[in-house]
């Protein structure tokens, strides 16, 4: 299989696609951020301990073992930038809903999504340019595409940001509304994100059949590398079970769909980089679910503190 093939196909995405998979983000961010209010941030201050696992978990240990990953296996450089890219994420949009089932910490969950997506303003293009630089592939790449920090800064704020500021203004003014209208739109707009992706996936299925099981299996690599890298530094740190289980899946469920839409902005779409964002984003809903329902079915030692 040629190495320049892949690098070189670009995803189809046409003008009115893009805008459509922006606002299903936006909603997507904005139906989850209903169900944060300010109080959730207190946690930050009675129990800090977790939401610093949570973050470091995220934002420094992911990328560093996806690293060095990629130094070990050697993927084409587009898919290691996407790799790099999956792992600069803040976690995915279904992590609270998954934690709920794998009788996780909810208010952790909700917590650390808030915190996280305040971070992945910045913190997204500041990982991605860093751990793409060292990897020589990839910061070839980097170096051709030439992004501007502030550029992709300001996109993440507007599809972060702004639906998770508004959200919680809403919850604040009208918490019972807030609630009611989260019931709905988490389900409907995150249903409508994967459908999207999925189309999208469709249009492009005859490049999909050529490297389909290459793509496939490092996602999966990589995705169980995430959840057990968020496992071990959670256990390592003494957090207990229902904690340990949610850094686990906030660290292994990545904003995918937020990666997606960087690369089809900032890349072109850059074949590798795309088809590894989009393969993760239809993964980690089975993997999260698969591991949510065998925690489901393990009791929790109430005595652990």
């Amino acid at each position: 299989m040629p190495q320049n093939s892949i690098d070189s196909i670009p995803i189809n995405f046409n003008e009115e696609s893009l805008w459509i998979l922006n606002l299903a983000l936006a909603l997507v961010m904005f139906g989850i951020s209903l169900e944060i209010s300010i109080g959730d941030f207190k946690a930050l201050f009675k129990k800090p301990k977790a939401i610093f696992v949570g973050v470091l978990s995220q934002f420094f240990l992911l990328p560093l073992v996806t690293f060095i990953l990629v130094i070990l296996i050697k993927p084409y450089p587009s898919i290691a930038l996407g790799m790099f890219m999956v792992a600069a994420c803040p976690g995915g949009c279904i992590s609270n809903f998954i934690t709920h089932i794998a009788k996780g910490n909810s208010a952790l969950s909700v917590c650390l999504t808030a915190i996280a997506t305040l971070l992945a303003i910045f913190m997204t293009p500041i990982n991605l340019e860093f751990w793409g630089s060292f990897y020589a592939p990839t910061a070839q790449i980097l170096k051709e595409v030439a992004i501007e920090p502030m550029a992709m800064v300001q996109l993440v704020f507007v599809l972060l940001g702004v639906p998770l500021f508004l959200g919680m203004w809403v919850n604040y003014w009208k918490p019972r509304l807030a609630k009611s209208i989260a019931r709905v739109l988490k389900i409907v707009s995150l249903l409508f994100f994967v459908v999207l992706i999925s189309i999208a996936l469709y249009i492009n299925r005859i490049i999909l059949v050529d490297y389909i099981w290459y793509v496939f299996w490092l996602v999966v690599i990589h995705n169980l590398i995430a959840f057990i890298s968020g496992f071990s530094l959670a256990k390592l740190v003494g957090l207990n079970t229902a904690n340990t289980r949610t850094i686990t899946i906030e660290t292994g469920i990545q904003n995918s769909g937020l990666g997606l839409l960087l690369i089809v902005i900032f890349f072109d779409g850059l074949g590798g980089m795309a088809l590894l964002a989009a393969f993760w984003g239809i993964w980690h809903l089975v993997s999260g679910l698969l591991l949510a329902s065998f925690w489901s079915s393990r009791e929790i030692i109430t005595k652990e503190i």
